[in-house]
């Protein structure tokens, strides 16, 4: 489909954190995109990207991955190729999950955390987390394609109180 309207192409979702104190569990955060089509239901994704995998297509790629936050830069990044996604598919949510194997942590507990979407060099959400401080994963993107065929971010934090695997049963609701 032809238009005069360019949604996002490409996008790269990247996160970091500095590492927990000496002594104390680590600080372990994790990107996961949850892929949706428009008859799917908000708590079954079609198929989520994160820790050792990637789309089944290779359009959304988990590039970087870290399970303490120590070292230079973004400790997670994550590519999505939105405009090569299949026509079926009609919604990416991209969430932050904190691990809770040391025990209950928040993103309040995790200091100088940093989410950032670029589309090229264009910065569409910086963002610290202190809107969900209390809570231990959020949305931080959802992309939606519209009746054109292009994509568009939907900005905004929502926080939840649930681990990784129940975090992603909530990402789309």
């Amino acid at each position: 489909m032809s238009t005069l309207n360019k949604g996002i192409e490409k996008a790269e979702v990247t996160l970091k954190w500095d590492p927990s104190p000496a002594g104390e569990p680590d600080n372990d955060l994790d990107l996961i995109a949850a892929t949706y089509e428009a008859d799917t239901p908000t708590d079954k994704p079609v198929y989520l990207v994160h820790f050792d995998s990637r789309s089944p297509d290779g359009t959304i790629t988990l590039n970087r991955d870290s399970r303490t936050g120590q070292g230079f830069g973004s400790d997670e990044v994550m590519t999505l190729e939105l405009e090569r996604l299949a026509e079926r598919y009609t919604k990416v949510v991209v969430g932050v999950a904190i691990q809770q194997g040391g025990g209950r942590k928040t993103f309040g507990e995790v200091p100088n955390t940093e989410v950032q979407i670029r589309e090229g060099y264009t910065e569409l959400v910086q963002d610290d987390f202190a809107s969900v401080a209390p809570s231990t994963a959020s949305v931080v993107a959802v992309f939606t394609r519209d009746t054109d065929g292009e994509w568009r971010l939907r900005k905004g934090l929502r926080g939840f109180d649930a681990d990784p695997n129940a975090f992603t049963a909530l990402m789309g609701s």
